[in-house]
């Protein structure tokens, strides 16, 4: 079977995106689809397969996997690029609302390549957590914005190995079982951060995370090192914003802001 895409680019993130609302592809064949499509040494390669599919209340729904085949239930950078990728097919115009499985996001196509998304509000917010590792000890706060994060202040952004305590921490006892996407963040001046990020489910640091910057907008500004909106820069140099409102630790009205590129199309075999 051959089977349409588009690649899209989001802040160094790199999507696959089928339209799946006449169902060409079975829930069945979901994971394994995922896994094979995002292998770049045999197939496209991507960070994560995304299926856009009808929707009974909203416009469509976005269903997200990473490279390693497992589900999501968001990202937001791909989130992002549903958007643009939406729009681009006809499905929507300039503003739209959407299902994900963490929940309902309303987005809007900017000028420039620019998506916004207004997401839904942040849960399970723990501060100042103690995590010990085999050499060393972080201090971590934690936020679910639609999957885990772990968020740690660093000084230097360029020394740290991501790579090596992203992975222990993603698999710290602390987070388990599930785990936790784990963000290195260091603050500039100009309210801005630079911000590199470990993802589970790649299972390894890639060139942005949608949902990892705006966790560590978040938590900056919590903790008195940003005011809303933040200017992010991610590991491949892509500026994006996250704003908020925040009321004793009670965040709501968060808005992700960032480019979304179609890179290519093109019909694979499967």
């Amino acid at each position: 079977m051959e089977i349409k895409f588009s690649k899209l680019s989001a802040a160094g993130n790199n999507f696959i995106l089928i339209d799946n609302r006449e169902n060409i592809i079975s829930e069945k064949d979901y994971q394994n689809l995922a896994k094979k499509l995002c292998d770049i040494n045999y197939s496209i390669g991507g960070d994560g397969l995304i299926l856009l599919e009808k929707s009974f209340c909203k416009d469509f729904k976005m269903k997200y996997f990473n490279s390693d085949g497992s589900l999501a239930s968001m990202c937001g950078n791909g989130g992002r690029s549903v958007a643009k990728f939406a729009y681009d097919l006809g499905v929507v115009d300039l503003q739209m609302v959407f299902e994900t499985d963490a929940g309902v996001i309303t987005a809007e196509i900017l000028p420039g390549d620019r998506v916004k998304l207004d997401l839904y509000d942040p849960q399970d917010l723990k501060r100042n957590i103690k995590v010990e590792l085999s050499d060393r000890k972080f201090d971590v706060d934690f936020i679910n914005t639609g999957v885990p994060h772990a968020v740690i202040f660093v000084d230097d952004i360029k020394k740290i190995d991501v790579f090596r305590y992203g992975r222990e921490i993603r698999h710290h006892k602390t987070f388990a079982p599930f785990g936790a996407n784990v963000n290195f963040v260091q603050v500039a001046k100009n309210n801005t951060l630079f911000v590199r990020t470990y993802e589970r489910g790649v299972e390894h640091e890639t060139m942005a995370c949608g949902t990892g910057i705006i966790a560590s907008g978040i938590i900056s500004v919590l903790k008195g090192f940003a005011e809303s909106s933040v200017n992010v820069i991610a590991r491949g140099g892509d500026k994006l914003s996250v704003s908020m409102t925040i009321n004793n630790d009670k965040i709501s009205d968060v808005v992700l802001e960032g480019s979304a590129i179609i890179s290519f199309k093109g019909i694979v075999k499967v």
